[in-house]
């Protein structure tokens, strides 16, 4: 393990990782989603996909005891999970592209996902139709695959609670502990598989410390009267992360 550490606290770019993982963490804790659409697209400037992808998956951890337990008093608990239970089930699906896909396809796909999902947020594409249990669990499914895949777990699923006919404190507790328990999901299957070493177990424990604090200090921040603004802040932050994070760049 030490030399573990010693590889992880050697990692290029470090300081910009933690202060992304620490920005990431805050939007999570007051907006209820947008942790990986901030943290991947720059994590994979310094990092593989699959390093980036383990990272996160461990950064976790922390949000299980800073933004999970409240958000699971407010939530939709038969729908959270159901869907949760879906995504179990696509999760390895998306690891195994994961694995067998080159990197700089994987980081263009990150960007891409991202751009298009802030895109409909900031143009207020709204779906058509009520919220009814087929459609959340193909939405929970297809979320569990790309989570799996490029680390973006949250894109669809924040595209359906946000245009839906829920509160927005459900939707944000549902997104907040569906996003927390299959993020976390993703670390078992990656090691079953083989992506997973000592290096990425220790740098995402380093990670976590930043962003759960992150997480703690933008729930304190959170107001339900304020959730305009929130989104408004987290949408100019995943802006900056997709241009930031574009391969182009390298």
């Amino acid at each position: 393990m030490p030399e573990a550490l010693a590889a992880a606290l050697d990692t290029p770019g470090l300081p910009w990782i933690a202060l992304v993982a620490l920005v990431a963490g805050t939007v999570y804790g007051f907006a209820g989603f947008g942790a990986a659409l901030i943290f991947m697209p720059v994590a994979t400037v310094f990092l593989s996909p699959t390093l980036a992808i383990a990272a996160l998956a461990l950064i976790a951890i922390s949000s299980l005891v800073t933004v999970v337990p409240p958000a699971w008093r407010r939530a939709n608990k038969a729908a959270a999970v159901s869907m949760i239970g879906v995504a179990l089930l696509t999760i390895p699906l998306g690891v195994a592209v994961l694995r067998v896909t080159d990197p700089l396809v994987l980081r263009w796909c990150v960007v891409a996902i991202a751009a298009v999902t802030l895109a409909a947020l900031v143009l207020g594409w709204r779906r058509q139709g009520p919220d009814t249990a087929p459609a959340r669990l193909a939405v929970a499914g297809a979320a569990g695959f790309f989570g799996g895949a490029v680390g973006l777990n949250g894109p669809l699923l924040v595209l359906f609670h946000l245009s839906g006919r829920t509160t927005a404190e459900e939707a944000r507790s549902n997104t907040i502990v569906f996003l927390s328990i299959t993020g976390l999901a993703v670390l078992p299957v990656m090691a079953v598989q083989g992506l997973i070493d000592g290096r990425a177990i220790a740098l995402g424990l380093l990670l976590s410390v930043p962003y759960g604090a992150g997480a703690l200090a933008g729930q304190a921040l959170f107001r339900p009267g304020r959730e305009t603004l929130y989104r408004q802040v987290a949408y100019g932050i995943i802006g900056v992360s997709i241009v930031t994070g574009m391969p182009i760049w390298s």
